[in-house]
């Protein structure tokens, strides 16, 4: 890549080394408040469309492989039945087991983050680690696998395009 500086009086050209390009590198995920800053959840939003947050449940019960199971009808978090209490429920379900990154409570803008326990009743909410920690082994290495799985997609697709 060659980069040249031209000055309005004259053509003064001068190339740019090689060298001087700065090269980009990753770094852990931003965001990780669970071990800075206290415990974080990520709850759905009231007042956003409704269209918007059924769109994202099902992208985070689906492609997204939350664990939904408890928002299932007869589960422990199922009631209230409404989509904000099911949505926040997957939402923070993919949030805890994907980093607790700022980017892992987006949902196309109907998530944000709390530092307040939406628990209620017998729905507890997950927090970080203990999602995997309880999980059965076959899980724990499933949820551990799929994170290097991600981390190598996010670096072989950044090498792609360096």
């Amino acid at each position: 890549m060659e980069c040249y500086l031209a000055t309005a009086r004259g053509i003064v050209v001068q190339q740019k080394s090689d060298a001087a390009i700065p090269v980009t590198t990753l770094s852990p995920p931003e965001g990780n408040t669970t071990f800075i800053d206290g415990t974080t959840w990520c709850v759905a939003l009231a007042g956003v469309s409704q269209g918007d947050l059924q769109n994202a449940l099902d992208w985070a019960c689906g492609l997204g492989m939350a664990n939904c199971k408890a928002i299932q009808k007869g589960g422990p978090c199922f009631e209230p039945d409404t989509l904000v209490s099911h949505a926040s429920f997957a939402f923070n379900s993919y949030y805890q087991t994907n980093g607790n990154s700022d980017i892992a409570c987006n949902f196309g803008g109907t998530a944000a983050l709390t530092k307040r326990n939406p628990s209620y009743g017998k729905c507890v909410y997950s927090t970080s680690g203990s999602l995997v920690a309880s999980a059965p082994p076959l899980l724990r290495k499933h949820s551990q696998s799929l994170v290097w799985s991600k981390l190598l997609v996010v670096l072989l697709v950044s090498n792609f395009w360096m």
